[in-house]
């Protein structure tokens, strides 16, 4: 295997996967007899927001799913000490670079125009996601640098830069699955007819840093050791039947979509567990190198860094999202309670099979490596 995954087999497996994810939950709305040709359209839109709702039996159901999920992690690497032989532990530590104060200053001066009502800056603070991003990324990356991590940045700079428009085109589609769901919507965004291609120059641009983000992020992760103890040897799974396991998956994801656009308002969480599990099934039949490769020998580091950075930057959308004037709001069926900012706490569950699914979506997309090695 390569270090990257062959950028025309990546192109290949991503167009496949991009027509499934299209095509399943409008292939479940037909079956029963809905139209799907209401949601092909540019930009995407909800039709109506999901009913925000809260139903203590079904919120106690996620609750004690995901304590399920992550409490064996959570307790291994609580009760573990990092190896110091293992990852960026003995790393050489440096300066922080001088281009990095560059980020710091942008990611500064966005946050302040973002969140602060300056006269005449009000279209600047419409438009201040994006440098924001920018500059935290590029901050982060700096970080990593320093820290003696692998930084995308300055070690593949082609492919860092190829995250952007790859980036877009993957928040898209997520945008084309909210259709069905209306788990977000966009305050003062409404699009009257004519108005697609300034809508589609407004929100590429902010689309674009999604990926960047949570992949420098986990970088940044793998150079504290600390939060990933003890995973480098912790619950091998070697299925007997690779394929068969695989093939399941695939089914289950390309079902699970299906299944949202049928019962929305049940099934709204299958909008993030089905993709990941779409996308890694496909990559495992495939015979390609993918992000749980690593589990068969018991190292989990790489899936649960990425579950991880992803929830952090879940954490920075949601905060930077509170006060600016290109905001978004959360509808949350059985669980709108206990907000944290806009989003309902367990929403932000919804971010940790988000971190495997950026991970995959920069493999296909990018060729970028899955793991965490050096390159």
């Amino acid at each position: 295997m390569t270090e990257h995954t062959s950028l025309g087999s990546a192109v290949r497996q991503a167009g496949f996967i991009v027509l499934a994810v299209i095509v399943a939950p409008a292939l479940g709305l037909w079956l029963t007899g809905g139209d799907p040709t209401a949601f092909l359209r540019f930009p995407p839109r909800p039709l109506e927001a999901a009913p925000g709702s809260f139903t203590p039996p079904v919120f106690a159901v996620y609750l004690l799913a995901i304590v399920a999920v992550l409490g064996p992690f959570i307790v291994r690497v609580l009760r573990s000490s990092p190896d110091p032989r293992v990852g960026a532990a003995q790393a050489p530590r440096r300066r922080y670079p001088r281009w990095g104060w560059w980020g710091v200053g942008l990611l500064a001066v966005s946050w302040l125009i973002a969140w602060v009502p300056i006269p005449g800056l009000e279209e600047a603070r419409r438009l201040s996601f994006t440098p924001l991003w920018v500059g935290y990324t590029i901050a982060i990356s700096a970080w990593v640098a320093a820290r003696g991590g692998r930084c995308l940045l300055l070690e593949a700079p082609k492919r860092f830069l190829a995250l952007f428009p790859a980036s877009a085109v993957f928040w898209y589609l997520f945008e084309y699955l909210n259709q069905f769901t209306g788990n977000w919507i966009y305050a003062g965004t409404g699009v009257a007819d004519g108005e697609a291609l300034n809508w589609f120059l407004r929100s590429a641009l902010p689309f674009s840093t999604v990926l960047p983000a949570v992949l420098v992020t986990r970088d940044w992760f793998a150079t504290w050791p600390r939060l990933s103890a003890g995973l480098d040897h912790f619950a091998p799974i070697r299925p007997v039947r690779p394929r068969r396991v695989a093939l399941i998956a695939w089914v289950a994801g390309f079902s699970g979509l299906a299944a949202v656009a049928v019962w929305p308002t049940a099934l709204y969480s299958l909008l993030w567990t089905a993709p990941p599990l779409l996308m890694v099934a496909g990559q495992a039949l495939a015979g390609e190198r993918q992000v749980f490769s690593t589990v068969a020998r018991g190292d989990w580091r790489g899936p649960w860094l990425a579950v991880m950075a992803a929830l952090f930057c879940g954490l920075c959308w949601e905060l930077w999202n509170v006060f600016s004037l290109a905001r978004w709001t959360y509808h949350i069926p059985h669980a709108q309670v206990l907000l944290v900012f806009e989003m309902p706490l367990l929403g932000y569950a919804g971010y940790l099979p988000f971190g495997i699914t950026c991970v995959v979506a920069a493999q296909l997309l990018t060729g970028q490596s899955p793991g965490l090695e050096k390159r």
